[in-house]
């Protein structure tokens, strides 16, 4: 209605076209073109190209106040001339004055020329980057939290109104080569990347999207790229790409084209395909197609999950920088996002331990807030506080690093953690139920590996059932904390304080806490089921410390340490139902270890059971 309007208007007058201004760029970069996108309205060519009446004051006035000081009130002001704010229409007054500031610019004293408006791109424009280029820091941010089957014209969408770089999307993946719910995007200058941070926590979908900033270096290295191969394949430019996925190792170009069909015909035929192969030569399941058009790209992701041979086919929409990351980071020798956690070194004993054996002196919280802290519990135990064991709460920590919404409580007693668990069962924490259960050390272990604990009894961890072994070994990114004596040999250095020298704990005068160091929270083992905690001595066989720091904590703790590499190995790939026997028998004629640890490190049942891994996994 608008534009019709505006455009009877100029018809009176003879003419056929005209120029937004607007005071500032909010209203029509930062609402109505993400309004009219969520709305799936066309908005008319007028909002695609504007003047800023803010800019082009202060071009004109250049000792005015800056650009993001300047409101309508203030370049009247500063014109001298009057406002009318008595209006009763909204905005009324503000388009008058905005009128009269026009007309004092345009004025024989000023002659200002109206030459450079804003403008708003009407669609992203794909394309490769290199990573000889330079990128500005101050145009790209990180926004995390997108849907994972999110495409680049997702993202561009949400980010409706700004101008986003040349081929300026970037989906990050993980180092299985898949979207992990984050991308890196890069703006024309840092303006628009100023605006785009504005956008956090607006909604995609269901989803809020936080939106932070990032760097140049952060971009380049998962965008850019150097392949002549990769350059070739995305040469030609505003080309739709499709990603596809479980191909057969043995599929062909002509097999891939054959299953595309007549009906989304791929640009250029077999140059318009680009199956990914690892550095040997062996091809990975996974290929990259060009489509000319949005109408074929459609076609194509109707065979989703399509027969090819004797397996079915994914198809998801792709970037050039996806193209980039898979082909060039995906499949080099050194992963692009690092999967093996940092290396381990042995460290000087903790000053406190945690409970262990069947003695039932502890009480697990179950259902806790996920705001809770320790004065939180604190104040929830109520006079059994004073029963507590020194540094006898330990907060338990999912694989995110974020609470559980468990702890555990070692108490002075069995009967004082019976009493705690009669008293404080079910008890009111905040707006949270609290359950309480009496454990002992040992069932502790048995919860932080998976098991279950209630009134009704123990279950034990799915790695301790009988003929189920542990699913394929999987190195988690984030520095994880292993509890206990373990921790005393094994612990990454980032996470620990400095530990004090013995003069300076002697010198210490007493003092109680309950509660140890943040180094030694828990952390619960929900998506795997290991022996231990995540990232724990297990893998030693190919994370050892430096023989200087092995040779140094030995001299210190005055216990000796596991072996140095080469005594341990890890097999991959067993079959699921292999058993003791099988691998016994695998390394028959070579001498391994006996089944106890006893013989190599005087340690205490709390970390032997750390330590100790499934046999079906580590061979001493």
């Amino acid at each position: 209605q608008f534009s019709q309007l505006v455009s009877s208007d100029l018809k009176v007058l003879g003419r056929s076209s005209y120029t937004l201004c607007s005071d500032g760029q909010l209203l029509i970069r930062q609402v109505l073109h993400p309004e009219t996108s969520k709305k799936n309205f066309l908005l008319s060519d007028c909002f695609y190209s504007f003047y800023d009446l803010r800019k082009e004051f202060h071009t004109c006035y250049p000792s005015s106040a800056a650009v993001k000081d300047q409101t309508i009130k203030s370049m009247a002001e500063y014109l001298g001339l009057g406002t009318d704010e008595t209006e009763e229409d909204f905005g009324v007054w503000q388009v008058k004055t905005m009128v009269a500031i026009i007309f004092s610019m345009l004025s024989e004293g000023c002659n200002h020329v109206f030459t450079e408006p804003e403008t708003v791109k009407y669609k992203y424009e794909t394309g490769p980057c290199s990573k000889s280029e330079t990128v500005d820091s101050e145009t790209v941010i990180r926004a995390r939290g997108l849907p994972w089957q999110s495409s680049d014209q997702d993202i561009a969408r949400f980010f409706k109104g700004l101008n986003i770089a040349k081929g300026g999307v970037a989906l990050c993946l993980n180092s299985q080569g898949r979207r992990n719910g984050e991308a890196l995007v890069r703006f024309v200058n840092s303006e628009q990347r100023d605006l785009a941070l504005e956008r956090h926590k607006h909604h995609m979908g269901s989803r809020y999207i936080e939106v932070y900033k990032a760097t140049g270096e952060e971009f380049l290295k998962i965008a850019g790229g150097t392949s002549n191969e990769v350059a070739q394949f995305l040469s030609k430019e505003n080309q739709v790409i499709i990603r596809m996925r479980g191909l057969p190792f043995t599929a062909t170009p002509e097999d891939v084209l054959g299953f595309l069909g007549p009906e989304c015909p791929v640009t250029g035929g077999k140059e318009g395909l680009l199956f990914v192969k690892y550095p040997d030569g062996r091809p990975t399941g996974d290929a990259f197609v060009l489509f000319s058009c949005e109408e074929y790209a459609q076609n194509a992701l109707k065979k989703h999950k399509e027969i090819l041979g004797k397996r079915y086919i994914e198809l998801f929409r792709s970037t050039a920088a996806e193209v980039q990351q898979v082909v060039l980071n995906r499949y080099m020798s050194t992963p692009l996002i690092p999967t093996l956690p940092t290396p381990i070194i042995p460290v000087i004993p903790s000053p406190y331990t945690i409970a262990t054996g069947s003695i039932r002196d502890c009480v697990r919280l179950r259902g806790l807030p996920y705001t809770a802290g320790i004065d939180d519990i604190l104040e929830f135990m109520g006079d059994a506080t004073g029963d507590i064991k020194p540094h006898g709460v330990h907060m338990v920590l999912n694989q995110q690093g974020r609470p559980s919404g468990d702890a555990f409580i070692q108490m002075k007693s069995a009967d004082k953690a019976f009493m705690v668990a009669q008293k404080c069962h079910k008890k009111m924490m905040k707006d949270r139920y609290v359950e309480v259960f009496q454990c002992s050390g040992e069932e502790m272990n048995f919860v932080l590996m998976g098991g279950t604990l209630n009134r009704s009894g123990l279950s034990p961890p799915p790695c301790k059932l009988p003929c189920l072994s542990p699913p394929a070994y999987a190195a988690f990114q984030t520095a994880a904390v292993i509890p206990a004596e373990a921790a005393a040999l094994y612990q990454p250095q980032a996470l620990l304080p400095t530990a004090r020298t013995p003069q300076a704990s002697a010198a210490a005068p007493p003092t109680v806490t309950y509660y140890p160091a943040q180094a030694a929270q828990l952390y619960m083992n929900y998506t795997a089921y290991y022996p231990s905690p995540p990232v724990s001595p297990t893998t030693v066989g190919y994370l050892a410390a430096p023989p200087g720091a092995v040779a140094a904590a030995a001299t210190a703790t005055h216990t000796p340490i596991l072996p140095q590499p080469g005594a341990l190995v890890r097999m991959q790939g067993l079959p699921y139902n292999t058993g003791m026997k099988e691998i016994l028998s695998f390394f028959q004629g070579y001498q391994y270890a006996p089944d106890d640890y006893n013989g190599l490190i005087q340690l205490s049942d709390q970390a032997r059971s750390v330590l100790q891994a499934p046999k079906e996994w580590v061979c001493l």
